[in-house]
């Protein structure tokens, strides 16, 4: 909306007698009226900002090692700030089955919501290979070899990955397979996904915070880790193979599934739990997890101690470090 400004004295300047040499002083007081003047976007304008992240792909049938059973999927992204501070990602497994879909809520700042969504994956992928594959992954680096692609991304044109980081994110997936290579003793045994996926968020936090501790001696990338592990991100996961769906969710990002009924109308139905003050069991959990004195001021205003909508996400290590910790880093 625009405006015109129109300035008009106060009347009681007219008949107030005052001072010569005070006039400064009655100068202060000012009276506007606005008139306002309406703009509209044109139906084109609108179409461009809603579609300007909008993205859609068709899955083909057979990736090289499984037949998807995912037909295709469609995303888009309005950004309420400015950066946008959401992510979104989407990638198929190749070493493995099924297909990951994602969603990254970031608050204060994008930095957090950018690192989950290009890393998460890895750490899900990573998580679901057996002891073999594994093996033949970390062989191939020791070696100097090509590595087994794990992942292919399907990305919209303006989503990216960080090159500068790339080496740093690297090492901390490469630390986590090796951790489960020594954890596993060879014997075959199936997966289990659920396991794989709490596994995958609680490893790339604790990397998250790790990192941020350290430093790096790069001013960049120390800047970078910092940024990451203060802001923070909800995700919202979901792993597809077969009939098979595993959904994963930090925070209050939800999950939603459409289902057709017999007579051709749809409903839809909630697949994830909400980590915010309308889980009653997350605020149980709260309380059980701080002092007893604590208890009415954990959760003020239905944010974690009055400042954090969502109980549970990525990052926001201010909430999860100790003050001595916060201090020295």
């Amino acid at each position: 909306p625009q405006s015109r400004l129109r300035y008009t004295p106060h009347p009681a300047y007219a008949t107030f007698c005052r001072p010569k040499e005070n006039w400064w002083q009655y100068t202060q007081g000012r009276r506007y009226a606005s008139t306002p003047q309406k703009f509209y976007l044109t139906p084109p304008q609108v179409n461009s900002i809603l579609k300007a992240n909008e993205y859609s792909f068709k899955v083909p049938e057979f990736d090289g090692k499984n037949v998807s059973s995912v037909l295709g999927f469609d995303s888009n992204q309005l950004p309420a700030n400015a950066p946008i501070e959401d992510r979104r990602s989407a990638a198929t497994c190749l070493q493995t089955r099924g297909m990951l879909l994602g969603v990254f809520d970031g608050h204060a700042g994008c930095a957090c919501s950018q690192a989950v969504s290009e890393r998460l994956f890895y750490y899900i992928a990573v998580s679901l290979l057996p002891h073999e594959t594994l093996l033949e992954i970390e062989n191939a680096v020791e070696s100097g070899r090509a590595l087994l692609p794990i992942l292919q991304w399907h990305k919209h044109p303006n989503d990216y990955f960080s090159k500068e980081a790339s080496k740093l994110y690297f090492n901390s997936l490469r630390t986590y397979w090796q951790e489960l290579i020594d954890l596993n003793t060879g014997e075959s045994a199936d997966i289990d996904v659920k396991e794989a996926l709490i596994n995958a968020f609680k490893r790339l936090d604790n990397d998250i915070s790790l990192e941020a501790q350290v430093g790096d001696p790069n001013s960049f990338l120390n800047y970078l880790v910092l940024r990451v592990a203060f802001s923070g991100a909800t995700a919202c996961v979901a792993h597809v193979d077969g009939v098979d769906l595993h959904v994963a969710n930090t925070g209050d990002s939800r999950a939603m599934l459409g289902v057709q009924e017999e007579d051709g109308s749809w409903s839809a139905v909630t697949l994830s739990n909400d980590h915010n003050a309308q889980n009653e069991r997350e605020l149980e959990r709260l309380k059980l997890e701080h002092p007893k004195n604590e208890a009415k001021s954990v959760v003020k205003q239905d944010r974690l101690l009055g400042l954090l909508m969502p109980f549970r996400a990525f990052g926001d290590v201010k909430f999860k470090w100790s003050i001595d910790l916060q201090k020295r880093v």
